[in-house]
């Protein structure tokens, strides 16, 4: 099947992946589109594991400040290289994500800094309202209110305001997969008046 280059920007435009690898998606998916999103965020996913082990010593802050000036944050994005973090590309995600911090206030980064003991409580909360449920589903539906409970507390796993089809966890990997190195949320802050 020939993949044409209106079919390679178009997903380009979706992704902001490089030519190449969306052309190798879209031979992959034999020039359905949507096949080849989701292969290239399988693969978005694969480059971030390979590569989470590596030392990150360079980033960029990203500072947003609400139109009001009554909410400001600032993101700071680690990369390996100061090649990437001067990228223009790499600079407006950390906006980015600095904007998402000022307009949900997440307590969390990752699922990981979820203290053992917030968990606890919050699975003692839920498991009251099971009732009567049949214990096949409980761990289920347990597993679920818990989910839905920390999503809003944890940055990684909200979605994106700007395009809540993508949560700031894939645009991490989306960053690692397109700059070719490790990229996390190293820290962030919030401040506001009320």
């Amino acid at each position: 099947m020939e993949i044409t280059s209106a079919q390679l920007k178009e997903l380009r435009d979706k992704t902001g992946i490089s030519v190449m690898q969306c052309k190798r998606a879209l031979e992959e998916a034999e020039g359905d589109m949507e096949k080849a999103v989701i292969i290239l965020k399988k693969k978005r996913s694969e480059a971030a594991d390979k590569k989470s082990d590596r030392e990150l010593g360079a980033g960029a802050i990203g500072a947003y400040v609400h139109n009001t000036n009554e909410v400001a944050a600032f993101a700071l994005l680690a990369c390996e290289t100061d090649f990437v973090s001067k990228n223009q590309e790499f600079v407006a995600l950390a906006r980015e994500v600095a904007m998402q911090v000022a307009a949900t206030n997440p307590t969390f980064v990752s699922k990981d800094q979820v203290p053992a003991e917030t968990l606890k409580k919050a699975e003692e909360v839920f498991t009251t309202e099971l009732g009567d449920k049949p214990a096949e589903m409980r761990a289920k539906i347990l597993e679920g209110k818990m989910a839905s409970y920390f999503k809003e507390q944890i940055l990684m796993e909200q979605p994106f305001i700007k395009n809540p089809d993508t949560t700031i966890g894939e645009m991490i990997s989306g960053a690692v997969q397109k700059f070719g190195e490790n990229v996390s949320i190293a820290q962030i802050s919030r401040l506001s008046v009320k």
